[in-house]
């Protein structure tokens, strides 16, 4: 008995091992991207514009002391829009030094970036905007800030909370891409 089935064991294995074995190749991750929606910034800041139905705002938990300083989370992608907002001509700050603050951000990461492409753009309020798209594996894809020159200034810069590379999160950026710019052209700064 214990022959019969050692030689059941032994033909099974051997025939197993038959056949044309092919790997199955690369693959990305499923993205499922929501339908667009937006609505309206609720909340007492001196800003407001119109952001992703998608996206929750949340209180930045980094620096407690910036009341509106917000993150913009996008739970189901895995993506968080960080924006740092500062009032000019309060505590020595002026245009010149937070432009060169944006500036020196964004330039950091020219280290592990393939390129940084910048443009202006003037938003339908008038207020001036400066995107810069950063391709290569960084931290930060999508930068952005808006000012109206004279008492308010708005950064963006879009992370993921993932190591996944970025050629496979490219809808997630796309897509989170679009609804900023969308976000840029709503702002509205509160007098």
């Amino acid at each position: 008995m214990l022959r019969v089935f050692a030689l059941l064991l032994i033909v099974s294995f051997l025939s197993a091992c038959q056949g044309d074995y092919l790997p199955k190749p690369k693959g990305y991750n499923r993205i499922d991207l929501p339908e667009r929606g937006f609505i309206r910034l609720e909340g007492d800041f001196p800003y407001s514009f119109e952001h992703s139905k998608h996206a929750i705002v949340e209180s930045d938990s980094f620096n407690l002391s910036e009341e509106y300083w917000i993150n913009l989370n996008y739970h189901s992608l895995g993506g968080k829009v960080h924006f740092t907002y500062l009032p000019l001509k309060s505590d020595g700050k002026d245009l010149k030094s937070v432009l060169n603050d944006a500036i020196n951000l964004t330039a950091k990461h020219q280290v592990k970036a393939y390129g940084i492409e910048e443009s202006i753009t003037l938003t339908p309020r008038g207020y001036t905007g400066v995107v810069a798209e950063l391709s290569g594996e960084v931290p930060t894809q999508f930068q952005f800030f808006v000012t109206d020159s004279t008492d308010n200034f708005l950064r963006g810069a879009l992370y993921f909370d993932t190591a996944m590379k970025n050629d496979s999160l490219a809808p997630a950026i796309e897509y989170i891409k679009v609804d900023m710019v969308h976000l840029m052209n709503t702002l509205e700064f509160k007098k």
